[in-house]
């Protein structure tokens, strides 16, 4: 049985609208999961295996009707919770390459907001379980929201990655 956990977040939010942008608010945003992530990981450690393995989402049975005709997709986005991940550094070394960057140049679990985000390949959907490949979050790992990949939706053609 899964217990489905109510989790608070601190964000700042940017006003627009004038030349001269500071922080307005500074409010908590209360988010809940839908689901959890389950699989064979169950340490919050760097293992490229994750990227080919198959996981789960067991999504709350009370949302399994927002999955109609997402089988219509063979991608999905997962928006998850990093809630093993501490701190962060706004400077790291990417894991992939090497190369010292900016948090938001890396896809580590340290952020200042721990949201991760995965685009993974649907491969099963039987009543409330999402069966994935390509979730790079480990065991018990909170489901904050899915997305269908739309490549209508993607940002350009000139789309570079290292």
């Amino acid at each position: 049985m899964i217990a489905f956990l109510k989790y608070s977040f601190l964000v700042s939010i940017v006003t627009s609208g004038s030349d001269d942008l500071e922080f307005k608010h500074n409010e908590p945003i209360q988010m809940y999961p839908i689901g959890y992530v389950h699989n064979s990981f169950r340490e919050a450690v760097f293992d490229e295996t994750i990227y080919p393995s198959i996981s789960q989402i067991i999504l709350k049975e009370e949302l399994q009707g927002g999955l109609k005709h997402i089988t219509d997709f063979s991608k999905i986005y997962v928006l998850f919770y990093f809630d093993r991940s501490e701190g962060y550094d706004l400077i790291q070394k990417r894991r992939y390459d090497g190369k010292i960057s900016g948090v938001f140049a890396s896809r580590s679990p340290k952020r200042p907001n721990s949201i991760g985000l995965t685009l993974v390949e649907l491969l099963e959907v039987k009543g409330n379980i999402l069966t994935v490949r390509g979730l790079d979050a480990i065991d018990g790992t909170p489901v904050l929201d899915i997305k269908p990949f739309m490549e209508i939706g993607v940002a350009g053609d000139g789309l570079r990655s290292p």
